[in-house]
């Protein structure tokens, strides 16, 4: 999401009207900065596939038309950046992960956390429950239109109560792990979790 670390953030004030929706030292955008850590992977639809992996192999794959056969969910959700600004009412449209786990078959998570697998050779980990109960997807949409290469297309993670860095763009993979191993941010400073309302920012918050 950003290329340095850094503990110089200041908070704005707040509208009375939004504040309650926006976790401590954030700000409100009406923009949707982009930030990378590297250049932007633009992937043909033709070559692009998802595959949910378990311990040693994989356990379901789909094509870029198959993915997007699967069912179909719309959210409107507040979405939070470790560099502190905060945007409001958005909206995506994808596949929920409880959809992805019930057409892969899986009942039981083989591991208690995954690792997602991005092009560009970025990763994050999030835990199994936080991804459980709708309260995340593969997202292909962002308020209407296909997602960009910039913002993560054609596709990224949604996770929208964590930190906006555990969505990661251009994902092309989940692996189910027994332990909570660091990604990319996290193997560098970042929270091992990133919950915005607790300023999970860095490892040591």
């Amino acid at each position: 999401m950003v290329g340095f670390i850094s503990r110089g953030f200041r908070g704005r004030k707040q509208d009375d009207a939004t504040a309650g929706r926006i976790p401590p030292g954030q700000h409100l955008t009406r923009d949707f900065p982009v930030l990378s850590a590297g250049p932007t992977p633009r992937t043909r639809l033709e070559d692009w596939s998802f595959i949910v992996e378990g311990d040693i192999r994989p356990v379901k794959e789909w094509s870029w038309s198959e993915f997007n056969a699967l069912p179909q969910t719309k959210v409107k959700v507040d979405i939070h950046c470790v560099t502190t600004w905060s945007k409001l009412d958005t909206h995506w449209e994808g596949v929920t992960l409880d959809d992805i786990f019930a057409a892969a078959g899986i009942d039981d998570p083989p591991g208690a956390y995954v690792m997602f697998e991005c092009d560009g050779g970025y990763t994050t980990n999030v835990p199994v429950e936080d991804l459980l109960d709708g309260k995340a997807m593969i997202a292909t949409q962002y308020e209407g239109l296909p997602l960009g290469p910039e913002h993560g297309g054609p596709a990224r993670v949604l996770v929208p109560h964590l930190y906006f860095w555990k969505s990661a763009k251009w994902v092309r993979s989940l692996r189910f792990m027994d332990s909570d191993t660091p990604g990319f941010w996290e193997s560098v400073g970042y929270h091992i979790y990133g919950d915005p309302w607790r300023e999970q920012r860095y490892s040591g918050d």
